[in-house]
């Protein structure tokens, strides 16, 4: 990884309603400047992807040795986690239930 005070100067295509977000958070004082806050969501970004590697990692490593985990373990967990989970903004969703023999209907 290069040293943070080395930067790169790279030419990017972004969409207009992102620039514009960038150009209202510099105005807003809560970036220092357009580069700066592209430079933070790249930083976000790879962590993120870093994450997400680990946690395939780890999937991968508890299967290997207990086996593949039932689909009716992972339903499980996840029920268990919506329930446990705070809504912050918002209220809770509630996943629709689909009526037998009727499509679209929610």
């Amino acid at each position: 990884m290069k040293r943070r005070d080395h930067k790169e100067r790279i030419t990017v295509t972004v969409d207009p309603e992102l620039v514009a977000a960038a150009n209202e958070a510099v105005r807003a004082g809560r970036a220092e400047s357009l580069s700066g806050w592209v430079n933070l969501a790249l930083v976000e970004r790879a962590a993120k992807e870093r994450r997400f590697r680990a946690l395939t990692e780890a999937v991968a490593a508890y299967e290997a040795e207990f086996g593949a985990i039932p689909p009716a373990e992972m339903a499980a967990q996840r029920r268990a986690d919506e329930k446990a989970a705070i809504v912050v903004r918002g209220a809770r969703r509630v996943l629709a239930r689909r009526v037998s023999g009727r499509r679209g209907a929610a």
